[in-house]
């Protein structure tokens, strides 16, 4: 009993930690998109629109910062279509989440770091603009900006009475908040007792899968996923290829705040699988180019 305990405490505190840092980054985009929704006419939403032109460009360089706050962020705003689709791919494959703690606090050479940061911004870029492109060509224009049917999916009446931008900001940071610790708090549940070393002696099993692996323990929307693939990469368990696919991938809980505020399941479930696709593809190349960080 006392063993439970300590482990229940343990996962508490870890995912209220993990918790707490998005809320911010959350708050402030509800912030802004409210005062989009509110405050800006016809004209300046028609501009906020064409500069999403650039916008995987912009994601890839803003994904990259250390945590995945900006990832719960653009997933927030792609789902009141603020952002393209382009983009928010650009910031998902570009988000560091915890690799560059990792790699500091290993002495991982900053030439090596900054090739593989370099890499992850390019392939963010990339594939962020042939995503926008395909949807361009399949004619699938994401609509106009719409924070009032995220409301109303919710059901959270932010928009009566008093209070404003301020109060509906509040209400859609609290709601999203609270999923992503449920599910985090479920997740570090699961790793504490199953453990990381076993992630580890999934990942370099067999090589030859190790891509794949990789890739799949990435799309774990926790930050022990980036921990693992990158404690692995400097161990020498994960080659260049299989890291970089599995680091792609990792884009926190920036999935569970799609899959929270996004209630298309099967453009959810699109979006992961293209991400997974992506980060396996580019791995592969990495390989075949014996591209060595």
């Amino acid at each position: 009993m006392e063993e439970f305990a300590h482990i229940a405490g343990h996962v508490l505190e870890h995912s209220v930690a993990d918790t707490l840092y998005i809320i911010p980054f959350l708050f402030v985009t509800y912030l802004v998109m409210e005062w989009l929704e509110h405050k800006t006419s016809g004209r300046t939403e028609a501009a906020v629109q064409r500069a999403g032109a650039a916008g995987p460009a912009v994601g890839a360089l803003v994904g990259v910062v250390p945590q995945c706050g900006f990832s719960a962020a653009a997933a927030t705003l792609w789902a009141g279509r603020v952002i393209t689709l382009g983009t928010l791919f650009a910031v998902f494959l570009s988000t560091s989440d915890e690799m560059l703690p990792i790699f500091i606090a290993e002495q991982v050479p900053v030439v090596v770091i900054l090739k593989i940061l370099a890499a992850k911004i390019v392939i963010g870029m990339v594939m962020g603009f042939l995503v926008d492109a395909g949807m361009r060509i399949a004619r699938r224009i994401d609509s106009p900006l719409h924070i009032h049917e995220l409301c109303e999916r919710d059901h959270c009446h932010c928009h009566d009475g008093e209070g404003g931008i301020l109060k509906s900001a509040i209400k859609h940071t609290l709601q999203v908040t609270l999923f992503v610790f449920l599910i985090t708090l479920v997740l570090n549940g699961v790793l504490e007792v199953v453990g990381e070393d076993v992630l580890g002696e999934f990942l370099s099993a067999n090589p030859a899968l190790s891509v794949f692996g990789a890739a799949l323990v990435g799309l774990v929307p926790n930050c022990a996923a980036s921990i693992v693939v990158a404690q692995l990469y400097v161990s020498g368990v994960l080659g260049s290829g299989a890291m970089l696919a599995g680091l792609l991938v990792s884009a926190g809980v920036g999935l569970l705040v799609l899959v929270r505020t996004n209630r298309h399941w099967k453009q959810n479930v699109a979006i992961i699988a293209g991400l997974y696709v992506t980060g396996v593809v580019w791995g592969f190349i990495a390989n075949a180019l014996g591209v060595v960080f």
